[in-house]
């Protein structure tokens, strides 16, 4: 054989070095493509998820001739006690995420929850105070764990781009109401869990409706829907198509996450609830990555007192948002305990750059984080707590325009806010 013949076999160490580099340049450049792709899949799976809650929000009003209620089922029984109660009604905690369920596909759910149950989760048992040892129909309160659709994950009701799983918590949501643009009353829209227009569940007033409560609840209460009340497409006077139904929201991964954990940040007069700013530039953000709450900041990342992960309670750090903050933004609970006070709560994704947001008339809108929020240090609408209209100051009178721009002129159902910016569908 000649040297010739020799020197042609195969590839030489330095050809072979070229082949290598040229193949991980191209993988280098195909991976985030592949990447890319797979999420903008999953943020059209996201979409279509809220698409199909909104053809089923309209498909319950054209059935009901009223929107579906966030904050119903069985009212608390006065006879008995909080734990009685608690496993024996769903105190009125309901979301509006129970009642859609036969217009979601989710009929075989539907009849569980509906009539009563022996059924409990795998490991759990029933509690010795049920009545006759069953679940009544509507079910327990919605953080029982072990009451099995409460512990069921709804697909249409879950983001495909948020990691989050249970346990901790109970199944999850990543689609919260838009109760509007104020903060008072976020907690129960000014109705206790009787259903009396009332402050308390514990007083002599918690089985009669207060004239103060109720005035004070309607000057808040702006949004598409209204904690613990009935509401209609007529009562929608800004136009469908110019408010915002529900939003998404992050699902908590007990990460200490600005968008997706809620710090208990205190109340007041002179806090958060008269400038919501303080929220989001609240001391216990941590300077060094601002996307995560600080070590001293009050933060539950365990249990079941977490971001969404309760969709069958209607209260906002579950099932709810607030048009305040521009989305993505830090989430706060204005107590120092608990998950049963105001709150200053977001919508929140894990796409780029913002979050879906479903309008009144079933569109779908992806909204950016640069929404343009006006002034997040203007204290919201509010009357006081004896009824007084602009308390706060003249801007916060009943009616007014919200302070917080465009986000917050969306969050709006009636204050005759024109909205001229083309919104992207």
């Amino acid at each position: 054989m000649s040297r010739k013949a020799r020197d042609q076999k195969g590839f030489t160490l330095v050809e072979l070095l070229v082949v290598i580099a040229i193949i991980g340049v191209l993988v280098g450049l195909l991976l985030p493509a592949v990447q890319a792709a797979r999420e903008a899949a999953r943020r059209m799976s996201c979409s279509n998820n809220f698409k199909q809650i909104g053809l089923a929000i309209h498909n319950y009003h054209s059935t009901y001739k009223q929107l579906p209620k966030h904050g119903t089922g069985n009212v608390r029984n006065p006879s008995q006690g909080a734990g009685w109660n608690t496993n024996n009604t769903g105190r009125n905690f309901l979301s509006f995420l129970v009642p859609i369920l036969p217009f979601c596909e989710q009929q075989a759910l539907w009849e569980k929850i509906a009539n009563p149950s022996v059924e409990v989760v795998p490991g759990t048992s029933m509690p010795g105070n049920v009545v006759n040892g069953m679940w009544p129909a509507m079910g327990p309160s919605p953080w029982r764990t072990s009451y099995v659709p409460w512990m069921t994950q709804v697909p249409t009701y879950r983001c495909p781009s948020d990691p989050g799983y249970s346990p901790p918590g109970l199944a999850r949501s990543n689609y919260g109401a838009c109760i509007g643009d104020a903060i008072d009353r976020s907690r129960d829209g000014g109705r206790n869990e009787f259903g009396f227009k009332s402050n308390s569940n514990n007083n002599g007033n918690k089985l009669r409706d207060l004239n103060w409560m109720a005035t004070r609840a309607s000057a808040s209460m702006r949004g598409f829907f209204w904690p613990r009340h009935d509401s209609k497409f007529r009562d929608v006077l800004d136009g469908l198509s110019n408010t915002i139904a529900a939003a998404e929201i992050c699902t908590s991964i007990q990460q200490r996450e600005v968008k997706a954990d809620f710090a208990r940040i205190g109340g007041g007069s002179n806090g958060a609830a008269s400038n919501p700013s303080l929220c989001k530039n609240n001391v216990n953000i941590d300077l060094e990555r601002p996307s995560r709450w600080g070590p001293g900041a009050n933060v539950s990342t365990g249990g079941t007192q977490m971001r969404g992960v309760r969709w069958a309670d209607f209260r906002t750090h579950y099932t709810g948002m607030q048009t305040i903050l521009p989305p993505n933004s830090p989430n706060c609970h204005l107590s120092n305990g608990g998950d049963y006070n105001e709150t200053i709560m977001t919508a929140g994704s894990r796409h780029q750059g913002g979050a879906h947001v479903l309008m009144g008339d079933g569109a779908v809108i992806f909204m950016t984080d640069s929404v343009e929020a006006g002034d997040v240090t203007a204290p919201p609408i509010e009357r006081g707590s004896g009824g007084q209209p602009g308390w706060r100051g003249p801007l916060t009178a009943p009616g007014a325009k919200s302070p917080y721009g465009l986000w917050g002129a969306l969050g709006t159902r009636a204050a005759a806010e024109q909205v001229e910016e083309q919104l992207n569908q």
